[in-house]
C-alpha cells in the first residue's frame, strides 16, 4: 500500500509541475505579446482615439492574467511543500530519509519565487514601456 501512496503523491507532483509551467508560460507569452502590441500602437505617429482603449484593455488582460498566473503559482508551491512534506514523513517512516535530502524544499520555495518574480516583472514591463513611449 505504501507504494501506492508514494506512487500517487509523486504523480501529484508531476501534474503541479506541469501546471505551475502552463501558468509561467501563459503569462510570459502574454506578457510578451502585449509588450509588442502596445509599443507598436504606443510608437504610430498619429494616434487615434482607440489607442488608448485597446491599450488599456490590454494591459488589463495582463493585470488579470498575471493576477490568476501568480495566485495558480502560489497555491501549486502551497501543493508541493505539503505533498514534500508527505513524502518526508513516509521517508522517515519507512526509514529511508536519507536518501532525500530535506533542504531541497527551500529550494523548491525559492525557485517558485523566482517564477513568480519574472511573472511580475515582465507583467510590469510589459505594461509600463508603451504608456513610457506614448
Amino acid at each position: 500500500m505504501i507504494e501506492h501512496v508514494h506512487d500517487h503523491i509523486i504523480s501529484e507532483l508531476q501534474q503541479n509541475t506541469k501546471t505551475d509551467t502552463i501558468f509561467i508560460l501563459s503569462a510570459i507569452v502574454l506578457n510578451f505579446i502585449t509588450l509588442g502590441i502596445n509599443s507598436g500602437i504606443a510608437s504610430k505617429e498619429i494616434s487615434d482615439p482607440t489607442d488608448n482603449v485597446i491599450m488599456a484593455l490590454f494591459g488589463m488582460l495582463t493585470f488579470v492574467v498575471n493576477i490568476v498566473a501568480i495566485f495558480g503559482l502560489t497555491k501549486g508551491k502551497q501543493t508541493r511543500h505539503k505533498l514534500t512534506n508527505g513524502l518526508l514523513k513516509m521517508y522517515k517512516d519507512q526509514n529511508v530519509e536519507g536518501y532525500y535530502d530535506a533542504t531541497l524544499t527551500g529550494n523548491y520555495n525559492t525557485r517558485y519565487n523566482l517564477f513568480i518574480l519574472v511573472v511580475v516583472i515582465s507583467g510590469i514591463t510589459s505594461i509600463a514601456v508603451p504608456f513610457i513611449i506614448k
